[in-house]
């Protein structure tokens, strides 16, 4: 099974808003990346605009040879913006004011947020643009993923990242692998992500069950010292 890498670049953009200068520019990334070999560049728009420009957007959707992931709340203002740009791909994420980075998977254990996903899901799929959603490795989460009817969802390996002992590490490893499976079995498209890095991902990979992997601050680490295109390939190695 070929297992794809979706390259995030979101931290890229970090530095430059840094300085508030023009450089380092996504664009080029992006263009590394998949030279390198990346299978999907992913970008996260955020509501402080911390990183990623609504000028980004429009500049990858012309340069991404790919695919273009774009990341972003279910709020009438992102769905302009996925309307604006019409990416192949959007992942609908939660977002709260002030958060280092996303806290969690999306939660739709309730009715009331399984019908307000659904909706901003058939919005998308209208727009032509497929839609994942970032989602606790739960089977209610699952449930409520494919209630939505979305395309795709993106587990959130945070808990299995941040494992304080190995048996919670396992634990969290056989949570994970559990829910894809589950997902797997309804038809859906299943991915995973978020601090993964080159010494925790051969685990899932070795599962057999993940079909992409969206990576982004280890990669952005490992390139200040050996460049993007090294760092890139230095994944994609690890995944095939």
């Amino acid at each position: 099974m070929s297992i794809k890498l979706g390259v995030n670049i979101d931290h890229v953009a970090t530095v430059r808003q840094a300085r508030q200068v023009q450089y380092p520019d996504p664009v080029e990334a992006a263009r590394v990346a998949e030279a390198a070999g990346a299978d999907q560049i992913t970008v996260h728009i955020r509501m402080d605009r911390r990183h990623i420009q609504e000028s980004d957007l429009v500049a990858l959707k012309t340069a991404v040879t790919t695919r273009l992931n774009v990341e972003m709340a279910a709020t009438e203002e992102m769905l302009l913006i996925a309307r604006e740009t019409t990416p192949q791909q959007v992942t609908l994420v939660p977002e709260r004011p002030g958060e280092v980075t996303t806290e969690g998977g999306l939660d739709l254990s309730q009715e009331q947020a399984r019908v307000a996903v659904g909706a901003a899901v058939r919005t998308l799929q209208g727009l032509g643009i497929e839609v994942a959603i970032f989602a606790d490795p739960d089977p209610v989460q699952l449930e409520g993923v494919l209630v939505t009817g979305a395309d795709a969802v993106e587990f959130n390996t945070a808990a299995y990242a941040e494992a304080d002992s190995v048996a919670d590490r396992d634990a969290e490893l056989q949570r994970l692998a559990s829910a894809a499976r589950l997902a797997l079995d309804h038809g859906i498209f299943v991915a995973a992500g978020h601090g993964l890095h080159y010494e925790n991902v051969g685990a899932l990979v070795d599962l057999e069950l993940f079909r992409e992997f969206n990576i982004g601050h280890s990669l952005v680490a490992r390139s200040i010292f050996s460049g993007l295109d090294a760092a890139v390939r230095d994944m994609k190695a690890l995944l095939s």
